[in-house]
């Protein structure tokens, strides 16, 4: 029939990008190094050195995961060619909706694998830190912050990562006047770098008695967790280190004693803090790790030779620089300023389906 032809056609035209996508993930070189893990992993005292046996298990399960989802997708496209072909044969045209459905779901599956090649950043890999920081606007600015920060926790829930908050500061009023967000996972950095900017709301304020419009603002802050095996000079003597109270949402977020810690880099002028963990030394241990971080950022970034090279991005949460617009009010839209991407669906973008924002940054990225 005239109407499976056509989706056998167009599935067949898939063909060549998903045995593409193969050689690019390397997958018969991984399939070669997820044996010789397994071989090394099943040696007698392989265990005593637990350092070396936790890396080799983190490998081989991204392997897999790698291996295993390439295996879905192989497995959809042969089912979807199979549905098409039955029901071609058959001639019912009762199945042509669902045949319809899985070429869509398939090509959709395709291109967000495809994506995981062009994660191929130093730090790509990496776990994710995000600060979220309120622009000028008081309450209604805070509350932005705090939308955002849902948003991403949801989007990071959806995608399977670990979620984490290292830092919460409440708002005056309400929302945040700050907060950081920890998200663990393979590729956690790689994903969410690109949402590093502005991010920019217009709406009917509920704050505002006469029901006005406004414009806020709210930065997100896009880092790499960086852990011990990578090389950070950090000067003792160039780290302020303030304890206080931690405070936050709920009363039982955090420890109510003064172990909170608030570490300043005086040659940078980077500030960053944890109060969610018990005691002063756990929290300091975050601190550090967030500044190691925020310095291997800015260095990347800058491309700068030494750390005390480094002076920052400054850039106002202000109109004109923002990445991204969230309209509420007059028509809803959320516009990608870089790439161009839209979506009418706002309510959907608020609840975390933002992969498409996120896919045309990484494509757009990939084409320079």
């Amino acid at each position: 029939m005239v109407q499976y032809e056509e989706l056998k056609f167009e599935l067949k035209a898939q063909q060549k990008e998903l045995e593409d996508l193969a050689d690019a993930l390397r997958l018969k070189e991984l399939e070669k190094e997820k044996a010789e893990l397994e071989e090394q992993s099943a040696q007698s005292g392989f265990w005593d050195d637990i350092e070396n046996s936790q890396k080799v298990q983190k490998r081989l399960s991204e392997i897999a995961a790698k291996l295993r989802k390439y295996a879905a997708l192989k497995g959809k496209y042969d089912d979807a060619m199979a549905m098409i072909e039955l029901a071609d044969e058959e001639e019912d045209l009762s199945f042509l909706d669902e045949c319809r459905e899985s070429i869509d779901e398939f090509k959709k599956e395709l291109e967000s694998l495809t994506l995981l090649t062009l994660l191929t950043g130093e730090y790509d890999s990496k776990n994710a830190i995000i600060k979220f920081s309120p622009g000028s606007g008081g309450t209604e600015a805070q509350d932005w912050a705090q939308m955002l920060l849902r948003l991403y926790t949801r989007w990071g829930e959806k995608q399977g990562f670990k979620v984490s908050t290292l830092d919460y500061l409440d708002g005056d009023e309400a929302g945040i006047k700050s907060a950081t967000v920890l998200f663990e996972g393979e590729n956690a950095y790689g994903y969410l770098k690109g949402e590093h900017g502005v991010h920019r709301l217009v709406r009917v304020s509920p704050f505002d008695a006469a029901g006005r419009r406004h414009t806020s603002f709210a930065a997100l802050e896009v880092m790499p967790e960086i852990d011990d095996s990578v090389e950070v000079d950090i000067n003792p003597d160039d780290i302020k280190m303030d304890y206080y109270r931690a405070s936050g949402a709920g009363g039982q977020k955090v420890n109510k004693t003064s172990s909170a810690v608030r570490l300043t880099h005086i040659p940078t002028g980077i500030v960053v803090s944890s109060q969610v963990e018990r005691s002063q030394h756990q929290n300091r241990e975050v601190c550090m790790k967030m500044l190691r971080s925020e310095l291997v950022k800015l260095k990347e970034e800058q491309q700068a030779e030494k750390i005390s090279d480094i002076k920052g991005d400054q850039r106002e949460i202000t109109w004109g620089s923002q990445i991204r617009s969230y309209v509420f009010m007059p028509y809803t839209l959320v516009k990608d300023h870089r790439t161009g991407f839209e979506a009418g669906n706002i309510n959907a973008v608020m609840d975390g389906e933002i992969d498409g924002f996120i896919n045309a940054y990484l494509k757009q990225q990939a084409e320079k």
